[in-house]
């Protein structure tokens, strides 16, 4: 679906941000990027849909090279991306009138535009903040409208790009609920972090360090690997906690290190069980 060969890209000063980046993101995929600040994936994120261009190489998107101004706007309808702060991508006064915004720039008719505002508002659960500021909605909330609003475009990929960074642990919860459903309904997702803990659900991960892709695989492989610490980044605890046990001849399955709750009734039916 999305093809990267040989991108690199320089920041403004010059410094490099990527460098030589091969990537394939195959359609109804679940990616997950990891990298620690300045790692270069929310770099490789923009480029998904031509925010950003390389300075070398191509990005294709479905067979469009984003390097192609003509294609853009086809696209951007192909891939959204929802940012790490949510009002950067607020337009209207009310929620309902912003996530009417691009449909609107698409001039589609407005039976069309209505029909996916709706569509987006009960995807989202934002049907009572409709008349509402979305910039005075909490950041949950705005989170919510950013992705409803990308929503509305009907995209096939959805790339977030460190959307939980600025929540509360609940409200990040929820958005990681959300994006988890999309991707069951058949919507590919690219999603960007540097919380480990958050990737579990993802098909594959691959780690980013100093714009490079360092390190790739299943999460299973890639979350247990010791040259994260390496890296700067932590491993998810309750994986960590399952490597540590190994030695003392207990086995927790790997789908079990996805929550407390899970990994606590494996160590509960282990412990009956002897």
């Amino acid at each position: 679906m999305i093809r990267l060969e040989n991108v690199s890209y320089n920041y403004p000063d010059g410094t490099p941000a990527l460098r030589n980046v091969y990537l394939a993101i195959k359609k109804g995929e679940y990616l997950g990027i990891i990298g620690r600040n300045g790692s270069g994936k929310s770099t490789l994120s923009l480029h998904l849909n031509g925010l950003l261009r390389p300075r070398k190489g191509k990005v294709m998107v479905k067979g469009m090279d984003t390097g192609d101004y003509s294609k853009l706007r086809e696209i951007r309808k192909i891939v959204g991306i929802v940012f790490q702060n949510p009002e950067t991508q607020f337009i209207g006064r009310t929620v309902e009138e912003d996530l009417a915004f691009g449909p609107e720039n698409l001039c589609l008719p407005p039976a069309e535009i209505r029909k996916r505002v709706e569509r987006a508002l009960a995807e989202t659960k934002l049907e009572k903040y409709r008349y509402h500021s979305p910039k005075n909605l909490s950041g949950g909330q705005g989170q919510y409208v950013a992705l409803a609003g990308v929503l509305t475009m009907e995209p096939e990929c959805l790339v977030f790009d460190e959307v939980t960074s600025m929540l509360d642990p609940a409200s990040g919860e929820e958005v990681l609920k959300r994006v988890k459903k999309l991707h069951e309904k058949g919507k590919t997702i690219v999603y960007t972090t540097h919380n480990l803990e958050e990737l579990h659900s993802a098909d594959r991960i691959i780690v980013m360090d100093r714009g490079r892709i360092v390190l790739e695989g299943e999460p299973e492989k890639v979350l247990s690997d010791p040259y994260l610490r390496d890296l700067g980044l932590t491993p998810p605890s309750l994986i960590e906690l399952a490597e540590n046990l190994k030695p003392h001849g207990i086995e927790i399955p790997w789908e079990k290190t996805s929550s407390p709750s899970s990994f606590a009734e494996e160590i509960c039916r282990l412990f009956l069980k002897t």
